[in-house]
């Protein structure tokens, strides 16, 4: 699969429909390339309750955004507070799409003209993703066609703006870019809150929200931001950032959960071509050694896929 350079990539927890989720997606956005897949060991069974040989991981891109999908059990649900939002240029093409999507699933907000776009529309697929569909129209501008979408609710509803701020601190080639606010007759809404906002972090762009109104979600595990890192100087990095002020229960094998609810990964990049490598004995030791990390660390990784002593 062609690298796009992204720094961030969403993982998506399934059950166990990775697979079958991965082919519809790519089936229905036609800018699309299969990539990687990594599969479950036989270390690690008594934790992770899966099939030695079945698929643990698998990666793709949709319109130059890369996914990674993971199929970890009935443990997360995935709901709306993360979502994608997608702009075509193709009036028939952004109908086909959001036909796609609906089938089996839910629309969430109608499709039709709106003030921001003249076709849009908010669904839940049938695999339980949220899509923003939007028609750009004449509207030429722009490059990246999907973004990712974080919708704070509940007790971080109003919390957008900062978490904005924060996240663009920790990252290098990044800003706000946008802000748009409720105003005072804009109620149930909290006059000052964000509506709408774009900021980019190392030159990929995001959409933030926040939203008053009842919902029955929140942030968890479901979808998490997966941050690749080169050595283990970038690991430290991220990790210690992204982590403070955050809950210290939700560290484990790289996942974090930050002050704002949201769930990252810190990775090595290396990682993936380790869990790839056709010697199973390997896969095996390093499978073993990252089950029992919070944060990862590449040293002792290296030790443990060449068969040296792990300290």
């Amino acid at each position: 699969m062609a690298s796009t350079n992204q720094l961030i990539i969403p993982m998506v927890w399934f059950d166990n429909q990775a697979e079958e989720a991965a082919r519809f997606y790519t089936s229905v956005f036609p800018n699309s390339q299969s990539g990687r897949i990594t599969r479950y060991v036989k270390e690690g069974q008594e934790i992770h309750g899966r099939e030695e040989g079945s698929v643990m991981t698998i990666d793709f891109e949709l319109e130059g955004q890369r996914f990674s999908f993971l199929n970890g059990g009935p443990i997360f649900m995935i709901n709306p507070s993360i979502s994608f939002f997608a702009t075509f240029r193709s009036e028939s093409e952004t109908d086909t799409i959001w036909n796609a999507l609906l089938e089996g699933g839910m629309a969430l907000m109608v499709y039709g003209p709106y003030p921001w776009s003249p076709k849009y529309g908010w669904v839940q697929d049938k695999f339980g993703i949220s899509w923003q569909i939007a028609w750009a129209g004449e509207d030429e501008s722009g490059n990246q066609s999907i973004l990712t979408s974080l919708l704070f609710v509940g007790e971080h509803c109003g919390q957008a703006e900062s978490a904005m701020d924060f996240y663009t601190s920790i990252f290098k080639n990044s800003k706000v870019e946008e802000v748009l606010h409720y105003g005072a007759n804009e109620a149930p809404e909290k006059e000052g809150t964000v509506k709408y906002a774009q900021f980019s972090l190392n030159g990929q762009t995001f959409m933030a929200m926040d939203s008053a109104l009842q919902h029955n979600f929140a942030f968890n595990e479901a979808v998490s931001l997966m941050v690749y890192c080169e050595n283990q100087e970038e690991i430290d990095y991220y990790w210690d950032k992204l982590s403070e002020g955050g809950d210290p229960k939700a560290q484990v094998c790289g996942w974090l959960k930050d002050k704002f609810g949201v769930s990252w990964q810190v990775v090595p990049s290396i990682m993936d071509d380790m869990l790839q490598d056709g010697n199973t004995e390997k896969v095996e030791r390093v499978t073993k050694a990252f089950m029992k990390m919070k944060k990862f660390d590449v040293e002792e990784l290296k030790r443990a896929f060449n068969g040296e002593q792990v300290i």
